[in-house]
């Protein structure tokens, strides 16, 4: 590398830097090529760069500051198990028809079903997660809805009565949520009381609810109960369910749809 081109490196490292002070610490890599005015892939480069010098985190489709507190939210959240919530996303997807109306929430594996939603036409997509939005936007193919209401940005969503009068608007088809824990003999959880009413007004508007959950989920806790058990259709993972598990579902009626014989659809290069 020549002095100029060295020169010209460490003023995009600044300027990414800057936008990403500029847009709240954290930022996709598509707004920060807007912003910047070039393309994606010299933004993954930069950050790159950056993440190796300990100055950025690098996530799936985009980065943070270390000292923004993004790292404590979704947005840190969708650099962990990746591949395994590429499978899942992609599997999500081949259960949905082109033409429906779907609920996505803020959770990191939504985001990865989101990006595979673009592999469909004709959709009619409510959320209120900003990064699922940003996903979907990348293709034109869908029609997006989203709602309004108080922005959290450890979550990059939107929370409140105002966003769960939004949802309770839409007749869905298909509502896809994720979870904070799922047990055995209570179902399906979540720690925040905002992601809990939002997934109850998706679910009563929905003819079918779906989970999606790596792993990690299960056998985890946490204080609030989404709903009834009975009333999830699918759940999709990345790993076969253990017996006691297995059981509960097929007491309460669940379908289980497991991706771990399914080749990542995860690609290193789509990262940060």
């Amino acid at each position: 590398m020549t002095k100029d081109s060295k020169t010209r490196a460490n003023h995009r490292e600044v300027e990414v830097l800057e936008a990403l002070r500029q847009l709240g610490g954290a930022a996709r890599n598509a707004n920060l090529a807007e912003l910047l005015g070039v393309s994606e892939e010299t933004i993954r480069r930069t950050t790159k760069a950056l993440a190796k010098a300990d100055l950025v985190r690098r996530v799936h489709g985009g980065s943070y500051l270390p000292e923004s507190g993004a790292g404590d939210g979704v947005f840190s959240r969708l650099g962990l198990r990746q591949g395994e919530k590429g499978r899942i996303g992609a599997a999500v997807v081949a259960l949905i028809p082109d033409g429906s109306c779907v609920f996505l929430d803020v959770g990191s594996t939504t985001a990865f079903v989101a990006q595979a939603l673009n592999a469909r036409r004709g959709l009619d997509v409510v959320t209120n997660s900003l990064n699922a939005a940003q996903a979907l936007a990348e293709q034109g193919g869908n029609r997006v809805f989203v709602a309004g209401g108080r922005l959290r940005r450890d979550q990059l969503g939107m929370f409140g009565a105002d966003t769960i009068d939004f949802v309770q608007g839409f007749h869905i088809d298909v509502a896809i949520m994720s979870v904070d824990a799922i047990d055995a003999q209570r179902g399906f959880l979540l720690n925040g009381a905002d992601e809990a009413g939002v997934a109850r007004a998706a679910i009563r508007q929905a003819d079918r609810a779906f989970v999606v959950a790596d792993h990690e989920k299960f056998g985890q806790k946490a204080p609030l109960v989404i709903c009834p058990p009975q009333e999830i259709d699918v759940v999709v993972t990345d790993q076969p369910l253990e017996p006691a598990m297995a059981k509960s579902f097929d007491d309460w009626g669940i379908a289980t749809h497991d991706t771990s014989h399914e080749p990542d659809k995860f690609n290193d290069k789509d990262a940060a």
